[in-house]
């Protein structure tokens, strides 16, 4: 009988600015480069090669085109506790983190409601050619109104509208990316034929939101277009993961959550007929390690220490469309009733399945925008990680610091050796694109 387990699947999650999930990153005293160190495309160069030296499947940037005022209808404690603002835009850094590494996958966030696909075509095959056919593209449908305001829209389209489009939009990009087969560019000097015009087509796609008539004017990438990852987590979201995602994020605080969610996605992934295993579930986690589990802990109470509750209220109210400070901080969440307090339930309950107030959500939301916090030794914190895989029943982690740079480093050093004795994490890369690390199973 075969008994060998599963092997995780490890991503990096950043952000092009001075916090990632947590409030606290960047004013926590083990973040010692200089104040503008978040600006330096040094410091995610040594991010993408620590984790390429980690064997990680991806560095992943999430990303936001706004500063909200959700909370308070104000930009102040945006600003003042810095929620995810300020907030660079991303792509350009993949092209210098590539410049950087050799194997590991690079990717970013763009939203697909307010640009055109044949733009998001065309960036993402270029982006497939310079890092060596290492993107990923994390398609998302931005739901607040703060961002629909900079792009000129007057309200935020419903979810349902939104989804429409967003699959609407990758079918474009799919016939985009289809359109030159893979020898067409022959070369033919002696006879001055660069393309064989044959194998290059005009896609002429019109449909209720996108028409474009290609054909693209980017040759076949090696991964024909990026790879792409998705976080959806509402049935219209799921859908859309299990049609096209190489790889899913999500957030659940909870094994047993986590292990809900992950069989929904699997099945639906078999469902519209594809292989289950081609869409790897990767669930964030905050790693907390310490050389014993006092110190360990004495760094989560440090850390979580650093987060002022406000700061949470407003990065959750951001991240909800909704201005928490219309509620009491001590009402219960799982009561609340509001339709934009409804996809986020299962981030609301305690691990006892109680409800949390809102005053409890935005504390953990500033600390680790609802990632479960892994605390302990090496060996403690990898017996979490993988107690909590194997009661999801796969595919791996999407990890992010208390503090930058030095926590990579150490979930690196310390626990990537760990997970490789106990035989769950890969030794070596397999494959060369973003998708084949996604699909890597030994």
């Amino acid at each position: 009988m075969n008994t060998q387990k599963k092997k995780f699947h490890l991503a990096q999650f950043l952000v092009h600015g001075p916090t990632y999930h947590s409030l606290a990153m960047w004013r926590h005293p083990r973040t010692d480069w200089p104040d503008d160190s978040w600006r330096d495309p040094k410091l995610y160069q040594h991010i993408a090669k620590v984790c390429e030296r980690g064997l990680f499947d991806t560095v992943f940037f999430a990303d936001l085109n706004y500063i909200s005022d959700s909370f308070k209808g104000s930009l102040e404690p945006a600003l003042r506790y810095a929620t995810q603002a300020p907030e660079h835009d991303p792509i350009p850094l993949l092209t210098m983190m590539a410049a950087e590494t050799s194997h590991v996958g690079l990717g970013a966030t763009f939203s697909t409601s307010y640009q055109h696909p044949f733009y998001a075509a065309r960036l993402w095959a270029t982006l497939d050619h310079l890092t060596g056919g290492r993107a990923a593209w994390n398609v998302v449908t931005s739901l607040n109104q703060n961002q629909a305001s900079n792009y000129g829209q007057t309200s935020l389209d419903p979810p349902e509208l939104r989804y429409e489009k967003a699959h609407e939009f990758i079918e474009v990009c799919q016939e985009l990316w289809n359109s030159w087969d893979e020898d067409a560019v022959v070369m033919d000097r002696q006879n001055a034929i660069f393309v064989d015009a044959s194998k290059v087509r005009r896609i002429e796609y019109e449909g209720k939101f996108y028409s474009s008539r290609g054909p693209l004017n980017v040759v076949r990438s090696p991964q024909n277009g990026p790879a792409l990852i998705q976080a959806g987590r509402s049935p219209k979201g799921i859908e859309l993961a299990a049609k096209y995602a190489d790889a899913v994020f999500a957030i659940y605080p909870r094994a047993t959550d986590a292990a809900t969610y992950y069989a929904e996605v699997k099945n639906k992934v078999a469902e519209l007929g594809r292989d289950p295993d081609h869409c790897a579930i990767l669930f964030g986690a905050q790693p907390i390690i310490g050389s014993s589990e006092a110190e360990a802990l004495e760094k989560q109470e440090e850390h979580n220490s650093l987060v002022p509750l406000e700061g949470g209220m407003a990065i959750l109210s951001g991240h909800l469309n909704f201005d928490l400070s219309k509620l009491s901080p001590d009402d219960y969440m799982m009561s609340r009733t509001e339709p934009e307090l409804q996809r986020s339930r299962r981030v609301y309950q305690k691990e006892n399945g109680e409800s949390m107030t809102v005053s409890e959500v935005a504390q953990r939301h500033g600390e680790s925008v609802g990632l479960p916090q892994f605390v302990g030794t090496p060996q403690s914190v990898a017996d979490q990680f993988e107690a909590f895989f194997d009661e999801v029943g796969g595919d791996g982690f999407m990890l992010t610091p208390i503090y930058c740079p030095g926590a990579i480093e150490e979930f690196v050093d310390l626990i990537v050796p760990e997970l490789q004795r106990r035989g769950r994490f890969r030794t070596a890369y397999t494959g060369k694109t973003q998708r084949d690390h996604f699909r890597q199973t030994d």
